[in-house]
């Protein structure tokens, strides 16, 4: 018969830690008026960190009365503490810690590489994300860009900026952002600031690494050119200046025309004045993708409802599916016509449609393909969805299929018989609860906008 003991373990180390009994490590943690004397064991230390294994290892270690002596001037006394309490006897409460002591925290334990105590602090304010204001974007990416560790972290922020570009473009603090960073926004796709707007902080941005050289261009040197161009040069092959128009071309483009390729230039004006439908120009760009009407929250909960689960199953990092936009009508038409044209004989779809004149959104899953010819078909794992509130996720509401299994409840941008949820594109929609249970939403109105995205696995060997 075996016994586990490890409670009275976890606190006997505890216990070791607050009294430092017979310690041969003192680490001095802080500067200046802040240093503060630690002691520990190493090798506790040893065993739990592979920063302080390589440290207490290496011959050239500082020793005093034969204690160890070590230094970190960089970590603040109290984190420090934080730190090493986990080490002894894997205890933290994160709830105890403000947005920016968590993200000094996580950057500290990185530096120690800590690498469980990094992940749970990474994955607390994941799902947290508010506890850190985004008005100091700046500083985050900062803190979490400065170890290989942090990767995740810094993936989630370089997501929300990009999802949301105000949080750090809305403010005058992203001109102290880092050329990396910089660079890594400007390749994103899903980028969503309209590009003439990314241009202009572009400008402002390399503007500011040079504060000597004047904000109108019209008093610029020779010299002042060749300085800006070699500042801005990397990011001209990453702005999309196909997708900006004439107007803002001349005015806001063409004034800083010394500082872009003259082909460049001239493919441009090709392109805006050329009355030929059939020009090749290798460098043109797609446009990025603009913002969706709902965000990584919502896709959440409809890849728990799709795969019968708990809303709280999944998260950002665990999401099984690749939710793909097929379909916006604000970009490629109201119409019914347009709808088929990008949505037909596509499998697995998700219809998410805005309320006019509201916050409200409704939409269905359909697990089988749109048709405009197409007949009623089978209506098994498909379902009915509302959100009260776009912004408020606890406001949703799943509208299942109370039929039997066989009824055939997906018609011809239809969902049900009342019909329960009709795709009215630019006229009328229409709720009327029958094959699926009841939602809070109109019997009749008309909508904003509205997108359809198919659903993917994302090991892309299946389906759903």
């Amino acid at each position: 018969m075996s016994f586990d003991y490890w409670q009275e373990l976890v606190n006997d180390y505890e216990k070791l830690f607050e009294n430092d009994k017979e310690h041969d490590t003192i680490i001095y943690v802080g500067e200046n008026e802040n240093i503060k004397e630690i002691y520990a064991h190493s090798n506790i230390l040893c065993a739990r960190s592979q920063y302080f294994y390589a440290e207490l290892s290496n011959e050239n270690v500082e020793k005093k009365g034969g204690k160890f002596i070590l230094k970190k001037p960089n970590i603040s006394p109290y984190l420090f503490k934080i730190i090493l309490r986990y080490i002894y006897c894997g205890k933290i409460d994160l709830t105890r810690l403000e947005g920016f002591n968590l993200l000094k925290l996580v950057t500290a334990a990185a530096e120690l590489n800590i690498q469980t105590l990094v992940h749970c602090i990474q994955n607390y304010l994941i799902e947290h994300e508010h506890v850190v204001p985004y008005q100091n974007s700046v500083e985050i990416i900062e803190l979490t860009s400065q170890h290989e560790l942090n990767t995740d972290l810094l993936n989630f922020y370089i997501d929300k900026i990009c999802e949301e570009p105000e949080i750090l473009f809305g403010y005058d603090q992203f001109i102290k952002l880092k050329v990396s960073i910089m660079e890594i926004l400007l390749k994103r796709d899903d980028f969503c600031l309209e590009e003439i707007l990314i241009w202009d902080s572009l400008i402002k941005w390399c503007l500011a690494q040079h504060p000597n050289i004047s904000q109108d261009v019209k008093f610029w040197n020779e010299n002042d050119i060749e300085v800006m161009k070699e500042s801005i040069s990397r990011f001209i092959p990453l702005i999309r200046f196909y997708q900006i128009s004439s107007n803002d071309f001349f005015y806001k483009v063409l004034p800083y025309g010394k500082l872009l390729p003259k082909k460049l230039i001239h493919d441009i004006l090709e392109f805006h004045l050329s009355s030929s439908k059939d020009l090749e120009i290798d460098c043109k760009q797609f446009p990025r993708q603009t913002k969706n009407l709902i965000d990584y929250r919502h896709f959440i909960i409809f890849a728990s409802w799709i795969d019968k689960k708990d809303t709280s199953y999944y998260n950002r990092k665990n999401l099984p599916y690749t939710f793909n936009l097929l379909y916006r009508a604000s970009r490629d038409g109201m119409g019914l016509e347009a709808f088929h044209e990008k949505c037909d004989n596509k499998e697995k779809t998700l219809v998410v449609a805005k309320v006019k004149d509201s916050e409200q959104l409704v939409g269905g899953y359909n697990p089988l393909i749109w048709d405009k010819n197409g007949d009623w078909k089978n209506g098994e794992n498909s379902f009915l969805f509302s959100f009260e509130n776009k912004r408020k996720i606890e406001t949703a509401k799943l509208g299942i299929n109370n039929n039997k299994e066989d009824q055939e409840i997906i018609g011809n941008c239809k969902f049900g018989n009342g019909p329960d949820l009709l795709i009215g594109g630019d006229v009328t929609w229409k709720c009327v609860s029958d094959s699926y249970s009841k939602l809070d939403t109109p019997k009749t109105f008309h909508v904003d906008d509205y997108e359809v995205f198919q659903v993917i696995k994302k090991n892309n060997l299946d389906s759903i």
